[in-house]
Order: C-alpha cells, then sequence, then structure tokens
C-alpha cells in the first residue's frame, strides 16, 4: 500500500510541475526560429533554384502522413519539438506566405545557411543569417501595422528566440580552407554577435542559443576518414566556437541591458550519445540511416537509396542530420535545464524573465 501511494505521489508531483511549466509555457506568445537545416521547417522548398532541400522521400518517413515537408529529418526536427514544449504549434516557413502578419511566431531557417553568406553560386542558394534578419525586420513592420509600435515590442519581449547557425561555416571552411582556421572562428563568433545585437535592435530579448554539434562525427565526415572514425580537428574547431560563443553571450548580457539568453551545449549532448549509445536507446552511432555507400554516407538521402528500419536506434538520419529520436532526446535535455548543457539559466527560468 505505502509502495502504491509512493508511485501516486510521483505522479502527482510530475503534474503539477508539468502543469506548472505549461503555465508558464502560455506568457510565451510566438517563436521566432533562426538557423540552418536543423530547424527549417520548409523554407527551402520556396527557393526555385536551390538543390538543397529535403522536399523528397525518404525525409518525412515518420512524419504525419509519411510526407517530405522540408524537414531534413525522418520526422519531426529540433523546431517541431521546441514549439510542443513551449505550448505554441510549429512556427511556419516565412517563404509559404512572406507577407502573412506573424503573431505566434515564424520559422526563417534554411538548410545550407550560416553566420556568413556562404552561398557560391545560384544553384545552392539559401538564406544566410544575414538574409534572415532582414525577413525579420518585414515582420516586424507587420507587427507593428497589426498591434502599434508599443504592443509589438512588448509582444517580442516575452517571445522566444532559438538560433541555431554555424555549422554550416565550420563545414564550409574544412572544404576550402581559405584562411587560418583560428581567424575564421574568431569571425565567426564577431559576425555572429553582431547579427544578435541586430536582433535585439529589433526587438528580441530572450534567446536560445544552440551550440554547433561534434559535426566531425557526422556520416560525411567520418567517410573521409578511411578508419571510419571522427574528425578531430573539425570536433576540435566546433569545440572553440563554442567557446567563443559562451564567451560572447556573457559580453552581450553586459552590454545590452535586457539580454537575456539560454546556451545549449549540443556538442557535449552528441558526444555522449557517440560513447554511451545504450544509455539513450541507440545501437548505430556511425552509420546513417538514409543514403548509399560506405557509412551510407558516399550519396545523400533520396528516392534511390537504401534506409534503415530500426531508425530510433540510429544517432544519424543522413550524411548530417539526426533522427527524429536523438532530436527528441536533445529538445528534452535542453528543457531539463542540466547545468553542464544549459547555462547560465535554464528555458523555463527564461521565459520567467
Amino acid at each position: 500500500m505505502k509502495f502504491s501511494c509512493f508511485f501516486l505521489l510521483c505522479f502527482v508531483v510530475e503534474l503539477i510541475i508539468s502543469l506548472s511549466f505549461h503555465s508558464r509555457a502560455q506568457s510565451v506568445p510566438g517563436i521566432y526560429v533562426f538557423g540552418d537545416s536543423l530547424v527549417d521547417v520548409g523554407n527551402n522548398n520556396y527557393i526555385p533554384l536551390s538543390i538543397v532541400k529535403a522536399d523528397i522521400p525518404f525525409n518525412g518517413i515518420d512524419y504525419p502522413g509519411q510526407k517530405a515537408t522540408g524537414r531534413f529529418s525522418n520526422g519531426k526536427n529540433a523546431a517541431d519539438f521546441l514549439a510542443e514544449k513551449i505550448g505554441l504549434p510549429t512556427a511556419p516557413p516565412f517563404l509559404a506566405k512572406p507577407n502573412a502578419v506573424y503573431v505566434k511566431g515564424v520559422n526563417f531557417a534554411s538548410g545550407g545557411a550560416g553566420i556568413f553568406n556562404v552561398t557560391d553560386d545560384l544553384i545552392k542558394t539559401t538564406i544566410p543569417m544575414s538574409y534572415q534578419l532582414g525577413f525579420f525586420s518585414k515582420v516586424r513592420q507587420g507587427l507593428e501595422k497589426q498591434m502599434g509600435s508599443a504592443a509589438t515590442q512588448e509582444h517580442l519581449s516575452k517571445s522566444i528566440f532559438p538560433v541555431v547557425i554555424g555549422s554550416n561555416d565550420i563545414i564550409n571552411f574544412f572544404n576550402s580552407e581559405k584562411s587560418s582556421t583560428q581567424q575564421y572562428v574568431a569571425l565567426m563568433v564577431s559576425t555572429f554577435k553582431d547579427q544578435l545585437k541586430g536582433l535585439y535592435g529589433l526587438g528580441a530579448r530572450k534567446f536560445i542559443i544552440v551550440g554547433t554539434a561534434a559535426i566531425g562525427c557526422a556520416p560525411k565526415l567520418r567517410y573521409r576518414n578511411i578508419t571510419n572514425e571522427c574528425n578531430n580537428e573539425v570536433n576540435y574547431w566546433s569545440k572553440k566556437y563554442n567557446d567563443g560563443v559562451v564567451q560572447m553571450l556573457q559580453e552581450l548580457k553586459s552590454e545590452l541591458k535586457e539580454f537575456n539568453y539560454s546556451f545549449f551545449d549540443i556538442y557535449n549532448i552528441f558526444m555522449d550519445f557517440i560513447q554511451n549509445p545504450a544509455t539513450y536507446g541507440f545501437s548505430e552511432t556511425k552509420v546513417a540511416c538514409c543514403g548509399l555507400g560506405r557509412l551510407r554516407a558516399q550519396i545523400p538521402c533520396t528516392p534511390l537509396s537504401r534506409y534503415c528500419s530500426n531508425r530510433s536506434g540510429h544517432i544519424f538520419w543522413d550524411i548530417y542530420h539526426p533522427t527524429e529520436a536523438a532530436v527528441r532526446i536533445v529538445i528534452n535535455k535542453l528543457f531539463q535545464g542540466v547545468p553542464d548543457y544549459v547555462f547560465p539559466v535554464t528555458v523555463q527560468q527564461l521565459i520567467a524573465a
């Protein structure tokens, strides 16, 4: 009897915590998402000349309706799970209706996007971070026309601004190596700082900043090593970039009176996945679920590719992107607020600020 009462008490406590967070989540009026393919919900589908798209099978095989939606995933991505946790619908892709008024939020993220304008030809068109800021400026103008200036600022000050960017800049550098790595990473950080200040100037106050992952362990980077091991040099500079961003965010906090943020250390979470896969229910850490060739990383995920049946056992869906299962765990970690991964405040504290 005591044993049953204990579990009943645990259930009640968890329910209270869940309801308490749901109540706080209702204070978030909108979610405005910036970034790359990790949070793109279909913007690239509306760029006619772009080949960086996920609008073909087998992408979306586990998404409701089993349809490719432009998400670089077998199912939902981080933007979907983040919105669910906050208590809002997934923010729609901006390019789907660029003239709409987005009160509950909108998604500007674009597959292939970077801090820098990395587009090198018309065929690989994407929406770099600077362009995403320009689109947000347009959204703000629409809000002001509908709500007025003061109400718009109040609305944006309570909204959440997730930013997931930087991985493509690092990958592109190691594909070209046009300058010293240290100078390049330092320029990434300083440019990103200017972009965040630009967002702040447009009304953003609450940021979720996601660092770069252990990029060198993605199947495509492993494929370049005959041993199939992680590219340690890429991982080193990914971590160095994250260290620079952490310091930069501290500077912004002291420079901008109302700047509030949660930094999410996704690098160490993915390293934990790779080093302790069984802990998280993973059985495959190296091979992509969808693709062709060695590690299924020689050719990306297309309708001609092979794909695995145990998708929840794979960390990686394709040559670069995680599976829905991996992303679900990542977002759960974000909201658990473990100090090693989320700092200087939790998302719950950020919302309440």
